[in-house]
């Protein structure tokens, strides 16, 4: 059952479309302010994430931990996708968090609207064909247009909550692959769908089904200095078990 948005909107307020302003990471004083509070269970879950992919960007794990940790601490599977990466890089990250694996490290498409190989806008708006950044929770697996396909919920009000009714979906698509990288120079790209390469569609998608997550990252600063998920209330304490207590 998808949560009301009552609860995240009084949490942050944000314009739509997002306009991405990309900062560095070490300029910025919100990082300075989150490094100094975060909880324990953050800098275990971050340092886990680095172990298993450390070439991944830090930034992108680090909120990541952060993004689930105050979401749902006792989450067993968490997808990360770094939009600050070119297409034509492997920037999804399926982890395993409860046996400690990482299984899967795939290329992701964006959306047209996002940006040509590298994507640097991002909207909640219908048929914006842009792609939407923040935490997602994973819901049913279903087989339409796109063939088998996991549909998201947008956590996050104004920033993604907007991605069940634009059929933001994790699917398999033919333009994922090496060979039109190596025939166009970038990924082709979608309705602002992450699709991936039709070879690891279904246990991809069987491996995120069903209640757990998935965290699109891109250094926007709007959406860091004011995601209710960046900002945990409650230290950790999971923001769906906040909401469900106040029932």
């Amino acid at each position: 059952m998808r949560l009301g948005l009552g609860f995240f909107s009084s949490l942050l307020v944000l314009s739509t479309p997002l306009a991405s302003t990309a900062i560095h990471a070490d300029s910025s004083p919100f990082y300075a302010q989150m490094d100094a509070s975060k909880p324990a269970g953050v800098s275990s879950l971050n340092h886990q994430l680095q172990l298993l992919a450390p070439e991944a960007t830090p930034r992108a794990l680090e909120l990541a931990a952060q993004a689930l940790s105050c979401a749902d601490p006792g989450a067993e599977r968490l997808a990360v996708i770094d939009y600050s990466l070119p297409s034509t890089e492997k920037r999804l990250w399926v982890f395993d968090l409860a046996h400690n694996q990482l299984l899967f490290k795939e290329l992701v498409s964006h959306g047209q609207g996002s940006g040509d190989a590298n994507a640097e806008v991002f909207s909640n708006i219908p048929e914006s064909h842009q792609s939407s950044i923040g935490l997602f929770r994973t819901m049913n697996s279903y087989y339409g247009r796109n063939g088998y396909s996991l549909r998201l919920d947008g956590l996050e009000a104004d920033v993604n909550d907007q991605a069940f009714d634009r059929a933001i979906v994790i699917h398999g698509a033919s333009y994922v692959s090496d060979d039109f990288i190596t025939q166009t120079g970038r990924l082709g790209r979608s309705h602002g769908c992450p699709a991936v390469r039709e070879e690891v569609t279904y246990p991809l998608i069987d491996s995120l089904k069903e209640n757990q997550y998935v965290f699109a990252y891109y250094p926007d600063a709007q959406w860091m200095e004011n995601s209710a998920f960046l900002r945990c209330p409650s230290g950790g304490a999971g923001i769906y078990q906040l909401a469900a207590a106040t029932r």
